[in-house]
């Protein structure tokens, strides 16, 4: 499969419709299933995601037929979370992070400052740490897919100061996802963060309930976070992915063939994704001072001796259990 350089991202996701993107009448197939996300249609995710379907549909022989419903139209994180649970939607990418609010050693792989780099990333997500959280995922009645998708690392960005050391995020008022784990990270620096739903990050920068917020550059660009904030701390404090999740019980009213396809593409897209969002996060640094966010490099280093101190590190170990975390510093090297 070609690569898709930013223009074309960009370019494909515009022509996207608003609502669901569709491959057909649902009454023609067999299998009727949406699936949620809440990324724009213009993300990577929106887009290979959307050309799986398509290609599953083709190869089931149109047997199944998968709707796209991006960019939160089905509700917030939680609100989809709660649907897939209910059998409302049959699938939905989330991050781990978030996805730990019903399945806690999900958000492992956000542990700030534990990967060095993707080469770090990968061979564990797809390896033991990943098997392991897919095993405890299955237990909450969800199927989670082999091949996670990539959001990328993150960065802090601010409207008032640019954050430099660990000593700036004393006091601020951060957005962050509703997850434990990212609550307790920047409360860790003395921050004040505030779970809000991503949905509602944008108005919430805008009004000044918070100061800041932390996203890969991707999720930046395409939400368009740039018109509120002013710095961005390239920080790369957290790995993130989106688990492809599916109801289990939807998933197992597939006959076995058809699972085999759908799972197939579903990660075939996936693989092709992460390069996707490498580059885009790669190149955008440009993009982004060109559309007036000051780019601030600092010493992650500083960051994680800074959470080491605050007992962060020993914290989570106790939370996550010393088989997970045995697990984590297996791909990482030693934390606590």
């Amino acid at each position: 499969m070609r690569h898709l350089s930013r223009r074309t991202l960009l370019a494909t996701g515009a022509a996207l419709p608003l609502f669901a993107i569709g491959t057909g009448k649902a009454n023609a197939a067999e299998f009727s299933y949406k699936y949620a996300n809440n990324s724009p249609v213009t993300h990577p995710l929106t887009i290979r995601t959307t050309e799986a379907m398509a290609r599953i549909k083709e190869k089931t022989g149109g047997r199944v037929d998968i709707g796209v419903f991006p960019n939160s139209q089905l509700g917030s994180d939680t609100d989809m979370l709660s649907q897939l649970r209910s059998g409302a939607i049959e699938f939905f990418t989330l991050s781990g992070l978030i996805l730990s609010t019903l399945v806690p050693v999900a958000s492992i792989n956000g542990i700030g400052f534990a990967f060095k780099d993707y080469g770090q990333v990968w061979p564990a997500m797809d390896g033991a740490l990943g098997a392991h959280v897919r095993a405890e995922i299955a237990k909450r009645g969800l199927y989670a897919f082999a091949k996670q998708y990539d959001n990328g690392y993150r960065q802090i960005t601010s409207a008032a100061k640019p954050i430099k050391t660990p000593e700036d995020l004393n006091g601020f008022k951060i957005r962050v996802p509703p997850s434990p784990l990212w609550t307790a990270m920047f409360k860790a620096f003395g921050a004040s963060p505030t779970s809000i739903n991503f949905s509602e990050t944008y108005s919430a920068l805008q009004t000044r309930i918070v100061d800041g917020q932390e996203n890969p550059l991707a999720i930046i660009e395409a939400a368009k976070l740039y018109e509120v904030q002013k710095y961005l701390a390239v920080t790369n404090h957290m790995w993130d992915g989106f688990w492809f999740l599916a109801n289990k019980k939807a998933w197992d009213a597939l006959p076995e063939n058809l699972r085999g396809i759908v799972e197939t593409e579903i990660n075939a897209s996936a693989v092709v994704q992460r390069d996707d969002i490498f580059k885009l996060n790669t190149s955008l640094r440009g993009a982004l001072s060109a559309k007036g966010l000051e780019f601030v490099d600092v010493d992650p280093q500083a960051f994680r001796a800074a959470l080491k101190k605050a007992g962060f590190y020993a914290e989570w170990k106790e939370k996550f259990g010393a088989e997970a975390w045995g697990v984590l510093e297996g791909a990482v090297g030693a934390l606590s």
